[in-house]
């Protein structure tokens, strides 16, 4: 039988009340306080322990303080990617921020669904699934963004927007949940 961390990555129900998940939280927790407490002249664009935790961040990806994230080694950031202050990634699986998308304050990602049975739930029961996000993609503050989904290149997400399906390139979607608009030709 798969430990709980290798059934998380495979995108099995897992338990997330796991000494070695607890442990990889813990570290992840130990990388968010020293990027939201560094003096930002120190911090540049992302504190160290932030950086070497990620699976992959461009060297020009930016994320301001406070930031928080579970474990950060699912989280994958192109060039020029902007994250504002206040934004959450829950990452118990791989989520994917294409170049130049850019993530308005208090935008959250959330990559578990937990056990709709309240006695599987009360155990820790969870599963993830991934979230992409395209290229040149613009999320608005306050927006949650759902597991599972994927938003096309040059999408936008409407500020306070819960997006639960996935959006189309180049298409703007607002609301909860969030449905697409039509854009008016002047």
């Amino acid at each position: 039988m798969s430990g709980e961390r290798e059934k998380m990555a495979a995108g099995e129900w897992y338990s997330c009340l796991d000494d070695e998940l607890d442990a990889l939280r813990k570290m992840a927790r130990r990388a968010v306080h020293q990027h939201n407490t560094m003096p930002p002249d120190e911090r540049a664009s992302m504190a160290p322990l932030l950086r070497s935790l990620f699976s992959s961040a461009s060297a020009s990806a930016f994320i301001e303080a406070p930031f928080h994230c579970s474990y950060g080694f699912n989280i994958t950031l192109g060039d020029n990617v902007y994250l504002n202050a206040g934004c959450a990634i829950l990452d118990s699986a791989p989520v994917q921020i294409g170049d130049g998308s850019m993530l308005g304050p208090g935008v959250q990602i959330y990559c578990a669904e937990h056990h709709k049975d309240t006695v599987l739930r009360s155990k820790g029961i969870e599963i993830a699934k991934p979230v992409t996000i395209g290229k040149d993609v613009w999320i608005g503050g306050g927006a949650i963004i759902l597991a599972g989904v994927t938003i096309g290149d040059g999408a936008i997400v409407g500020a306070g927007s819960v997006v639960t399906r996935d959006v189309a390139p180049a298409t703007t979607v607002v609301g909860n949940p969030a449905r697409a608009v039509q854009h008016k030709i002047a």
